[in-house]
């Protein structure tokens, strides 16, 4: 579980939210309203005022490392920091069946990371983020870059991690991604957070 309480960082908040063992929260909303900001807040990595906890620990309890072991942040654009992609991995070998679910080939744990297009390094840095295996996960825009097809393959993997019990909040302008992935939607603007419905997501 992720438990949010009194969350606020410059002009976001405050914001309470839950997200339940198994469950996915999709986060819409104008651009420019704090989607992000929200979801690097909840990350540990801006500071930030507020309670967040997951099912193990509160995040003041833990360093800041340990924490987003726990609950990992996937941002819209990934960092890489080596040359080749199995630098970026902690055990590349155990990778290979996952790659397959992602609609990637076997090999690319050997590829470089400078031929990977932009939606095969948002997959793999997907991959990244779930190796430490997280109670939590945090995705900005985890489809964006991606082709329809390969959006459903990254969706079904997802949906089958939560049926394990991760939790899932997510960020999306795609008006159909909570349906497909069975998620509550709440709309965020002026810095709050509503339940009320909105006729389609900002871009």
């Amino acid at each position: 579980m992720l438990r949010v309480r009194g969350l606020t960082r410059l002009a976001l908040g405050p914001v309470d939210l839950e997200v339940a063992d198994g469950d996915c929260l999709a986060i819409t909303g104008p651009s420019g309203a704090g989607k992000s900001v929200l979801l690097r807040a909840i990350a540990d990595l801006d500071p930030n005022e507020g309670t967040v906890s997951c099912t193990s620990c509160a995040r003041d309890a833990v360093t800041g490392p340990d924490w987003r072991g726990r609950v990992a942040l996937l941002p819209a654009e990934s960092g890489w920091w080596g040359d080749a992609v199995a630098m970026h991995f902690r055990n590349p070998g155990g990778q290979r069946n996952l790659l397959g679910q992602v609609g990637m080939p076997a090999e690319a744990m050997g590829w470089d990371v400078a031929r990977l297009s932009t939606g095969e390094r948002h997959r793999l840095a997907l991959m990244r983020a779930l190796e430490r295996g997280p109670e939590v996960l945090l995705l900005d825009e985890p489809t964006t870059m991606l082709d329809s097809g390969t959006t459903l393959l990254v969706e079904a993997m997802l949906r089958a991690r939560m049926a394990q019990g991760l939790s899932i909040l997510m960020v999306t302008h795609e008006a159909e991604q909570p349906v497909r992935m069975g998620a509550r939607a709440l709309w965020l603007e002026g810095g709050r957070l509503s339940a009320s419905a909105q006729q389609g997501v900002g871009s």
